[in-house]
């Protein structure tokens, strides 16, 4: 099982950046995908998830709602965080996690994480 995340960057406040995480060794149509962040000093917080392809739900942080948009493209293994109207608490490591049907708070597989700035 691997998760490759990528796309973070430097960006400034009020700008976007989109994420991506290519997966590949297990049957991603059952597998939900979520991502997480971290920052130095805080603990692990859950940014987005989407189901399996099954149930294609999503769940969003409340730090998050209506500024960032979770998808996946089944075709291509991949899920996909649409970050916009960045902040700078938005700044963190930012990982992608894969879990059968539904993402809980420790999901088995784990990318290596993409670093996010967010700063002027």
């Amino acid at each position: 099982v691997q998760l490759q995340a990528s796309g973070g960057g430097l960006v400034q406040p009020g700008g976007s950046l989109r994420l991506s995480c290519v997966t590949s060794g297990f049957d991603f149509d059952y597998y939900a995908i979520g991502w997480f962040r971290q920052s130095p000093g805080k603990e692990r917080e859950g940014v987005s998830c989407i189901s399996s392809r099954m149930d294609d739900n999503t769940y969003y942080a409340e730090s998050v709602k209506g500024r960032f948009t979770i998808s996946r493209d089944n075709a291509k293994n991949t899920v996909y965080l649409q970050m916009n109207s960045l902040k700078p608490e938005d700044t963190a490591i930012y990982f992608c996690a894969a879990e059968r049907m539904r993402i809980t708070a420790t999901p088995p597989y784990w990318g290596q994480g993409t670093e996010v700035t967010v700063s002027s």
